[in-house]
């Protein structure tokens, strides 16, 4: 938290620009978009203010981009149960949550739930009228489940096949958290767009949409955000960019999440509570056999470890990117005492 080069950069910023409007360029925003195309396989970057901002983005321009090559009649998106996309109207009704939609129908028309892993059923739901096929590579709020790869290249192979464009949703796996830059390039594939936010900034409010050039097909006026991009969100994100991508950062990403996972496995040969560990680099879900987790939360929280329960039964660690292994032996001391405390 508070990393000395981002409270830096957010610090010179302010005392020249806050904000400009997005009727003209600024260097913060090119140089960011120019970071993020060069380390990625996107052409071109659209900036907005939060994860949901980005996705809805993203709906959007599979939408116009299936509008000028097939007419209205394509427009339906493909998204997988127990995704987590957002809580604005296009990003609740692509989230395959029911929780989340209770009481906010009717929700949009054009969105299909499918099994997440389960390339059968998504091949059953492929029709004429589909867009796009909207995933997680590793689904956050769903309870920390990974995409296999074979699921992934098919998906890819499935959206070649018809001219459907792929979204990854890279808002909580985006940025080195798996222990890649970008979740995708676990999977040797490329999306045609992805969204980015959380990590982008560090702390500060940032979202992204990247997308390849030929599906970039927005003209002004199609979209819009009054924040997005601003000079200050932007300087946050050049700065996080430039230390995520120094020689070995990502490296010890990965290291620290197999360490941390090590660790929770020794635990759970003391703690039969403990059902399964999982994750990627430093995004890791601890499931445990029991209805609700919630209590282990609030006592963790009560010792100095901030963690979440997700899906009811699963604990979420999802540390600083810059944690130490003396941070995870303690928090892994605090876990261990909490079940302990709690006959477990």
């Amino acid at each position: 938290h508070c990393h000395p080069a981002l409270v830096d950069a957010i610090k010179n910023q302010s005392e020249k620009l806050i904000h400009c409007s997005n009727l003209y360029w600024n260097e913060n925003q090119i140089q960011l978009a120019k970071i993020i195309a060069e380390n990625s396989f996107g052409d071109k970057v659209f900036f907005a203010n939060s994860g949901a901002e980005a996705n809805e983005g993203a709906i959007k321009l599979a939408r116009k981009y299936a509008s000028l090559k097939y007419g209205s009649k394509r427009y339906k998106v493909i998204s997988a149960k127990n995704s987590f996309h957002g809580r604005t109207f296009g990003a609740l009704t692509a989230t395959g949550q029911e929780k989340y939609h209770k009481g906010f129908g009717p929700l949009l028309s054009g969105f299909k739930y499918v099994p997440f892993n389960d390339i059968d059923a998504l091949k059953e739901t492929i029709d004429d009228e589909v867009c796009a096929i909207m995933l997680e590579v590793v689904q956050g709020e769903g309870g920390i489940h990974e995409a296999t790869p074979e699921y992934i290249k098919a998906v890819r192979e499935i959206c070649d096949e018809n001219d459907i464009l792929f979204i990854i949703d890279e808002v909580q796996t985006g940025i080195g958290r798996t222990g890649k830059l970008f979740g995708y390039e676990h999977y040797g594939i490329t999306p045609d767009i992805m969204t980015l936010a959380k990590g982008l900034g560090g702390g500060f409010p940032i979202g992204a949409i990247v997308a390849k050039e030929d599906k970039s097909v927005f003209s002004p006026g199609d979209h819009a955000s009054t924040f997005g991009g601003n000079p200050l969100a932007c300087a946050a994100g050049i700065a996080v960019m430039k230390e995520i991508t120094k020689e070995g950062f990502l490296d010890s990403v990965a290291q620290k999440g197999e360490y941390f996972k090590g660790k929770l496995e020794s635990l759970k040969e003391k703690h039969s509570v403990i059902k399964e560990v999982r994750g990627k680099g430093l995004m890791i879900g601890c499931e445990m056999d029991m209805e609700e987790a919630s209590d282990i939360v609030t006592k963790a929280m009560g010792k100095g470890l901030l963690i979440n329960c997700i899906s009811h039964n699963v604990l979420r660690f999802v540390p600083p990117l810059t944690v130490t292994e003396e941070e995870i032996d303690t928090a892994i001391i605090i876990l261990d005492d909490v079940l302990c405390e709690m006959g477990f």
